[in-house]
C-alpha cells in the first residue's frame, strides 16, 4: 500500500512540467477561442496571470543575490586550498568560454545553411528604444568592472560579476584563517542553508507561477505571430538542440565516460523549470540539488561552478545572437565577410561573460554584437516579438552547459560518486 501511495504522489519537477504544458494549452485557448474583452485581457491575462507569474519570478529574484553570494563563499571556503580553487576556477572559466565560442560558431553555420533572412521585407521596420539604449562597453572596462569599488553597492545593484569576485575573495580568506574565523564561517554556512530552505519554500509555488507565466506568454503570442519568423526560430532551435544534446553530451562522454542519455534523463526536469522561468539564476538551487542527489556530484564543486556558470556561461544567448546576426544581415542585404564572422564570435563570447541570468537580457547585449560588425540595431525589433519563447529555450541550454561543466570538473577532481549516478538511474528516478 505504501508503494502505491508513493507512486501516486507527484514530485515538484513533475508538477512543474505538467503546469508548463497546461499553461501553454490554456494560453492558446485564450488566444484563439476566448473573445477579446475586459475579463480576458484585463482580469485574466494582465491581472491574475501577470501578478501571480511575475510575483513568483520576483520571489525567486529576491533570493538570487544572497543565494549566489553565500553559495560561492561556502564553495570557495569548502574547497579551501587556494591552488585547488584556482584550478577549478580556471577549468570552469575555460570550459564556459570554449563552449560559448563553439556555440556561436555552430549558430553562424546553421544560420547560413537555413538562410533565415532571405526574402524578408524590412521596409516597415521601426526603431526600438531598448536597442538604442544599450551601452557599448570595451573589453578592458568589462574586466575592470569585475572588481567592485564598493562591494555593498555591488550587492545592492545585483552586479553578479562583482558579487562573485568579492565572494571568492571572502571564501578564500575564511579558509586560510581556519579556526580564527570559525564563527564567521559558521554564519555563512548556516545562512547558505537558510537561503536554500527559503528557495525550496518559494519553489513550492512554482507550479502555479509557471502555469501563469506560460499561459500569459501563449495568450499574447498564439501561433500566428510565429509564421513570419519560422525560419529564424527554426535556425535558433536547431542550433540550441545541437549544442544541448550534441556538443555538451559529446564533451561529457569524452571527458568523463558517463552515459549522456542518463544525464539528459536525470537533468531534464531542471531544463523544464529553466524553460518555464527563462532565468538561469532561479535554477541554481534546483541544479545543485539534482547534481548532488541524482548525479553524485559533490556540493563542494557545484556550489562554486553552478552560480559562476549562471553568470558567465550564456551559450544559448550566444546562439541566438549568432543566428540574429545572419538573419538581420540577410534581411537588410548587408553581406558579412569572414572577418565579420570572427568579430561576431569574439564579441558574443565576451558579451556573454557580462550577461545577467535574467529574462530577455540577451536582446540588450545583442546591440553590442550588431554594432561590432556595422549592422543596424533597428534589426532587433524584428525578433523582439518572439524572443520570450526563444529566451526560455536558450535558458534551458545555458543551465545544461553549467551542469555538464560541473560534472566534468567533479570527475576530474574525484568529487563524483559514480555509484550514485548508476544506482539512481537503475531505480528509474
Amino acid at each position: 500500500m505504501e508503494k502505491k501511495q508513493e507512486k501516486k504522489k507527484l514530485g515538484l519537477t513533475t508538477l512543474i512540467f505538467i503546469s508548463l504544458l497546461l499553461g501553454a494549452g490554456f494560453g492558446i485557448i485564450l488566444h484563439y477561442w476566448i473573445p477579446e474583452g475586459y475579463v480576458r485581457d484585463t482580469v485574466i491575462i494582465n491581472g491574475v496571470f501577470y501578478v501571480v507569474g511575475n510575483g513568483f519570478l520576483r520571489a525567486m529574484q529576491m533570493l538570487v543575490v544572497p543565494l549566489v553570494f553565500c553559495s560561492i563563499v561556502c564553495g570557495s571556503m569548502s574547497i579551501g586550498d587556494t591552488k585547488t580553487l584556482g584550478k577549478v576556477g580556471v577549468k570552469a572559466m575555460g570550459f564556459y568560454l570554449v563552449t560559448t565560442a563553439l556555440a556561436i560558431t555552430l549558430a553562424l553555420s546553421v544560420a547560413n545553411l537555413i538562410d533565415p533572412g532571405v526574402g524578408m521585407d524590412v521596409s516597415s521596420l521601426e526603431t526600438t528604444e531598448a536597442a538604442a539604449a544599450a551601452e557599448n562597453i570595451s573589453f578592458a572596462d568589462t574586466l575592470l568592472n569585475i572588481i567592485p569599488k564598493n562591494p555593498i553597492q555591488g550587492l545592492a545593484e545585483g552586479n553578479m560579476l562583482q558579487i562573485i569576485f568579492f565572494a571568492i575573495f571572502v571564501g578564500i580568506l575564511l579558509a586560510k584563517r581556519g579556526e580564527r574565523s570559525a564563527a564567521v564561517a559558521q554564519f555563512f554556512s548556516q545562512f547558505n542553508d537558510l537561503m536554500m530552505d527559503m528557495t525550496m519554500a518559494v519553489m513550492k509555488a512554482a507550479p502555479i507561477g509557471v502555469f501563469c507565466l506560460i499561459a500569459k506568454t501563449f495568450a499574447g503570442i498564439g501561433f500566428d505571430a510565429f509564421l513570419p519568423m519560422l525560419k529564424y526560430m527554426a535556425a535558433v532551435f536547431l542550433a540550441l538542440m545541437l549544442q544541448g544534446f550534441g556538443v555538451y553530451q559529446i564533451l561529457l562522454k569524452l571527458l568523463t565516460g558517463l552515459n549522456p542519455i542518463k544525464f539528459i534523463k536525470k537533468f531534464f526536469p531542471v531544463m523544464a523549470f529553466a524553460f518555464s522561468t527563462a532565468t538561469s539564476n532561479a535554477t541554481i538551487p534546483l541544479s545543485i540539488e539534482t547534481l548532488d542527489k541524482k548525479m553524485g556530484v559533490s556540493k563542494r564543486i557545484s556550489s562554486f561552478t553552478i552560480p559562476l556558470g549562471a553568470t558567465i556561461n550564456m551559450d544559448g544567448t550566444a546562439i541566438m545572437q549568432g543566428v540574429a546576426v545572419v538573419f538581420v544581415s540577410q534581411a537588410f542585404g548587408i553581406p558579412l565577410t569572414l572577418t565579420d564572422y570572427l568579430t561576431v564570435i569574439a564579441t558574443a563570447t565576451i558579451a556573454s561573460i557580462g550577461t545577467a541570468g535574467v529574462p530577455s537580457v540577451g536582446l540588450i547585449t545583442l546591440s553590442m554584437v550588431f554594432t561590432s560588425v556595422g549592422l543596424p540595431v533597428e534589426g532587433i525589433a524584428l525578433i523582439m516579438g518572439i524572443d520570450r519563447i526563444l529566451d526560455m529555450t536558450r535558458t534551458a541550454v545555458n543551465i545544461t552547459g553549467d551542469a555538464v561543466c560541473t560534472t566534468i570538473i567533479a570527475h576530474q577532481n574525484k568529487e563524483l560518486r559514480r555509484e550514485v549516478y548508476e544506482r539512481m538511474e537503475q531505480k528509474g528516478e
